[in-house]
């Protein structure tokens, strides 16, 4: 028997391809074995910047004695949760009811049928806080499963049923209203920290989706308070740790609530959804600020996660080698003073070191500081400080690199798709449209079959095995909406209807109930369904965002009537969760809104048309759907946007048309009055 990881995609797994623990990936063969064998599985899920999966893995996995005995009397399987993350929320939910907590790596033993029957996350080789240690852990199971093997299959029989037996049925409950809108933001305001920004306590998460609603919900109703919440948190993220204040771009979190130390990788997902929050809070507030750091997050994502094939890689891990050999967390991003000195001499290190924060004692370890922009650094001189932050760059750009997880995950990839087509249309970058353009191509390229069906991952121009979740076509499609919005090319409202209709025809249950996975999809223990936003918009909520500018786009009435039996989770969770469903509040807003529909007419080499496309796009208007076409070209325009039908040019200038409710106001042609038509509250 051997390993069997060496032919796998994921990052994550060929890390442990060297590994003497015989892993199997997460396959029938892997189940039938320990049929055969009678013994149990042990089920192993990580990813690759997970620092404790690494840990755990050098500790144990990377043991021979402890190796030995893993291969003698279980069958391991090894799952990456980003490329499995339904494997990942099955078990993780069984994690949790049984544990009161979760996390990765995580550790669950099951039967050969695939019922947990033991959990845990991270086990040290030595007992130590109160944990045992992962010998004895693997001792004890063993045991049990020789000496008390009925005892187990009746331990495991009940975790199924019980999980087998939540479902959601929030789907009928309709949409949410201004009474439920209004609720959640109360809820916010009472978990608001207003000293520091963001959200509960420590650890802080961006609160990027929550932001998002935050900023609809000013716009669609004037609440001060709400964009208060949002830029004050968008600001003093900006200014502190979490932030990389030498090369952009966010990290996971911020160990304390103070946005000081972070938790150091950098997640595409986190990166997409904040560079699209900070355009849009400059589309609210026009703060330059919030233009700079959007600007600096897309070039991060361009500059360190965007792969030979034109799509975005997943991650970059937290440790890097600090040049002795070993991997340390953060050791790429921290300076000390002397290290300052080193770069830009005495006067220059001192002016660094305030404008920085950077101290002796330091704000992380050994006596290093995470660069921020403490608030009391006084008025700083823009040129110096753009020369210093270039030699500081230059010079942190020769240290060994964090390693990178290269997998593309459609998913993320569709978030960034988004975020990069509307921060290069606002701020006149067809850069980042075009790179926008280039990651769209190579998921209808590679991602997606002759049936619009996805694969979750690519990775080397190779499609993964593994089929496409949820989230995987919520998020495509709102990148390829976005996409269309942007560049007038109606081919990517076609692709987002094709991945809408299989949500309709695939994932969706009774009263408007979504489901993680297909219908024909491998069964698990259970099918999983988890509305809440998490790190990401979860599959439930971005796919009823992607349905409901659909239906604005076309008129769908299928599409508009899903989206709607969707929100119901949104009116159930709202009031009472809503930092944990602040995208299904930002796309409740939309419908709160219309959203409304703008149709752009003209010559694309015209520049009243040009202004008029712009003014649409960079209107705050909640979920607004833009198209911008010719007039007047017959079928084609017909199919590719529906919004143009019927639309003619206006004295023989560009036009834009406004439509909301089924209602459509007149014509103009006119910037300042397209912008008036699309920031009027509700009607």
């Amino acid at each position: 028997m051997a390993n069997r990881l060496a032919h796998e995609t994921s990052p994550y797994l060929l890390q442990h391809a060297d590994n003497p623990v015989d892993w199997w990936p997460w396959s029938e063969g892997a189940f039938a074995e320990a049929r055969r064998r009678g013994v149990p599985v042990l089920l192993s899920v990580g990813y690759s910047s997970c620092h404790w999966c690494h840990v755990m893995a050098h500790e144990s996995f990377e043991d021979a004695t402890t190796a030995a005995y893993l291969n003698e009397h279980f069958v391991p399987v090894k799952v990456d949760r980003e490329e499995r993350p339904d494997v990942d929320a099955v078990y993780m939910e069984a994690v949790q009811a049984a544990t009161g907590q979760g996390g990765w790596p995580m550790t669950v033993f099951l039967t050969p049928e695939a019922e947990p029957f033991y959990f845990g996350t991270y086990f040290p080789p030595s007992p130590r806080h109160g944990m045992p240690s992962f010998q004895q852990v693997l001792e004890g199971v063993r045991a049990a499963w020789t000496d008390r093997r009925e005892e187990v299959g009746e331990v495991a029989g009940n975790i199924v049923r019980e999980l087998s037996g939540r479902s959601l049925a929030f789907g009928g409950a309709g949409a949410p209203g201004e009474q439920e809108q209004a609720q959640a933001l109360l809820g916010l305001t009472r978990d608001y920290d207003a000293r520091y920004g963001g959200f509960g306590g420590a650890p802080k998460f961006p609160p990027s989706m929550v932001i998002e609603f935050l900023l609809r919900h000013h716009a669609r109703t004037g609440a001060e308070g709400a964009l208060q919440m949002a830029a004050d948190t968008c600001e003093a993220m900006a200014r502190g740790g979490i932030y990389d204040q030498l090369g952009g771009g966010f990290a996971r979190y911020s160990v304390d609530r103070e946005w000081v130390v972070p938790h150091f990788e950098k997640m595409l997902y986190d990166n997409a959804l904040l560079c699209r929050v900070y355009t849009h809070l400059w589309r609210a507030t026009g703060s330059d600020l919030a233009r700079r750091v959007a600007l600096e997050t897309a070039d991060f994502m361009v500059r360190e996660l965007r792969t030979a094939e034109g799509g975005f890689a997943s991650a970059l891990d937290a440790d890097s080698d600090d040049g002795t050999g070993r991997h340390v967390e953060g050791v790429f991003y921290v300076w000390t003073p002397e290290q300052l000195r080193e770069v830009l001499g005495e006067e220059d290190a001192a002016y660094a070191a305030r404008h920085f924060g950077v101290t002796e004692e330091g704000t992380f370890e050994h006596g290093s500081s995470v660069l921020q922009l403490p608030q009391n650094a006084g008025v700083a001189d823009a040129e110096r400080v753009g020369r210093i932050r270039q030699r500081l760059l230059d010079a942190r750009d020769r240290r060994p690199r964090p390693g990178r997880d290269d997998k593309v995950v459609a998913a993320w990839n569709g978030l960034a798709i988004a975020a990069l087509a509307e921060t290069g249309a606002c701020f006149d970058r067809p850069d980042l449209v075009e790179r926008a353009t280039e990651a769209a191509d190579l998921l209808v390229r590679l991602h997606m079959d002759s049936t619009a069906r996805l694969s979750r991952t690519s990775r080397d121009g190779q499609a993964g095995a593994n089929a496409g979740v949820l989230e995987d076509y919520g998020d495509v499609a709102e990148g390829f909406l976005a996409l269309a919005a942007v560049t007038g090319e109606g081919v990517w409202l076609e692709f987002a209807g094709f991945l809408l209709d299989i949500v309709l025809d695939r994932f969706t249950g009774e009263d408007g109930a979504l489901y993680d996975t297909a219908h024909d999809a491998e069964q698990l223990i259970r099918r999983p369904q988890d509305p809440t936003d998490n790190a990401a918009p979860s599959g439930w909520t971005a796919a009823a965002g992607a349905l409901l500018a659909y239906a604005a786009h076309t008129g769908s009435e299928a599409h508009r009537t899903a989206a709607e039996g969707a929100l119901g989770v949104v009116k159930a969770l709202g009031p009472r969760a809503p930092r944990f469903i602040g995208w299904g509040l930002a796309v409740a807003e939309a419908l709160l809104d219309g959203p409304r529909e703008v149709a752009v007419v003209g010559d694309p080499d015209d520049p009243g048309a040009r202004a008029l496309h712009r003014a649409a796009l960079v209107a705050a208007a909640p979920g607004a759907v833009v198209a911008y076409g010719r007039p007047g070209e017959g079928d084609r325009a017909d199919v590719e946007f529906p919004l143009l039908r019927d639309r003619p040019l206006v004295g023989g200038r560009p036009a834009a048309y406004v439509c909301r409710h089924f209602v459509c106001d007149a014509p103009t042609t006119d910037v300042a009055g397209l912008e008036g038509k699309l920031s009027s509250g509700p009607r």
